[in-house]
């Protein structure tokens, strides 16, 4: 198993190896010189640049969205308007692409609001402002001052959703959507839900607040209607797709996709799943995934993510992790190397701790007694996942 670029988790596997590749067409050779039977796609900046088609070109088998279909998670803009064209239950919005009119709307909407960076922006384009010197503030940022680079060229300006956040991973043929089980993200960095927009601080899963109902609203209101916008649209793909979902008293409703497996809900959810991931994935691109039966073990699992101090702005890196060989459940590094034989943080999420147990009180106690045991230096991680 090649990885591009990898880190020191990938490193250390027993069939992992790591590649420092990252440009499309590098990937391409690489690809082609060692005779890669199948190409998995996480990065959704790869995916946008239209890495499936160029694959596909070729002759090469890929998993993942063509470019057209990238851009339900490449632009905010794009796929809110797919939404909307395709009955696709979601909050009401405004597209921007001039700061000053982007102001002169804010005078009169009802807060809080959302204003989002159309663009990719890891996760964090995001900004809730309760007020409109706050909202304000967040399109200078994000248009005039670039806090998003050019994620900021457009924004969408959207109503606030009041509720619980959840999220389904999926995997698609494009001719059939197959629901994994719901997960719940944490995205703010502090306890209670507090202070800044991350990639994701911890996950449970399944998700305590997601019931019948819940599944219900989402099959007949979201993904039905995203499965004909997906083949009215021509988007020929096998690939994941995530649905963000908003659960509000008014019902359901869809914050965003995801064109790829999210992070930390992953590293949650694949330990539940009791069948081969790969054997999936095959039979998808086999044409054979109306026949395919997920199977979920009947437990729980929590997973706390590590950060740097300070991060989502600015941290230190280098500093060195101790105790990660002392866990006994799944640990899943991220943002690590390997320098001389020690592992060291070289990004803003270090490392996901993951703990199962067949009650959800359980799977919090064993990721909790676990990640206890890790350490560097200005370690973080909320205490309330």
């Amino acid at each position: 198993i090649f990885v591009a670029p990898g880190n020191a988790g990938t490193e250390m596997l027993e069939k992992g190896e790591n590649v420092a590749l990252t440009d499309v067409e590098e990937l391409l050779a690489f690809a082609r010189q060692q005779a890669i039977d199948l190409t998995i796609v996480g990065s959704e900046a790869l995916l946008v640049e239209g890495i499936v088609d160029t694959f596909e070109a070729a002759g090469l088998r890929i998993f993942g969205p063509d470019r057209k279909a990238a851009m339900l998670e490449g632009s905010k803009a794009f796929s809110k308007d797919f939404m909307k064209k395709y009955g696709v239950k979601t909050a009401a919005y405004e597209i921007f692409t001039d700061a000053q009119q982007a102001i002169a709307y804010l005078q009169n909407v009802s807060f809080p609001i959302v204003i989002k960076a159309s663009g990719l922006a890891a996760g964090k384009g995001v900004i809730i402002c309760p007020q409109l010197s706050e909202a304000e503030k967040a399109v200078k940022d994000i248009m005039e001052n670039r806090q998003f680079g050019d994620a900021g060229e457009k924004i969408v300006i959207e109503e606030y959703l009041e509720g619980v956040e959840a999220s389904i991973l999926s995997i698609t043929d494009s001719e059939n959507i197959l629901p994994f089980i719901s997960a719940k993200d944490h995205k703010k960095i502090g306890e209670g839900e507090t202070g800044l927009n991350t990639g994701g601080m911890g996950v449970l899963a399944p998700n305590p607040f997601v019931d019948e109902e819940t599944i219900k609203s989402f099959h007949e209101e979201i993904l039905k209607p995203t499965l004909t916008g997906i083949k009215k649209e021509g988007m020929k793909f096998n690939g994941f797709i995530f649905f963000g979902l908003m659960i509000t008293s008014r019902g359901v409703y869809l914050l965003e996709y995801n064109m790829r497996l999210g992070d930390p809900e992953t590293q949650a959810i694949l330990p539940l799943m009791e069948d081969d991931l790969l054997d999936i994935l095959l039979q998808t691109m086999e044409g054979n995934l109306k026949n395919v039966q997920l199977h979920w073990k009947k437990a729980y699992a929590c997973c706390v993510v590590a950060a740097s101090g300070g991060y989502p702005q600015s941290y230190e890196k280098g500093k060195i992790i101790s105790g990660a060989d002392e866990v006994d459940v799944p640990v899943f590094l991220a943002g690590v190397e390997r320098k001389s034989g020690l592992l060291q943080t070289s990004g803003g999420r270090v490392l996901n701790v993951v703990g199962l147990g067949d009650t959800l009180a359980k799977a919090r106690q064993n990721a909790y007694r676990n990640i206890d045991k890790i350490h560097f230096d200005g370690i973080y991680y909320r205490k309330d996942i």
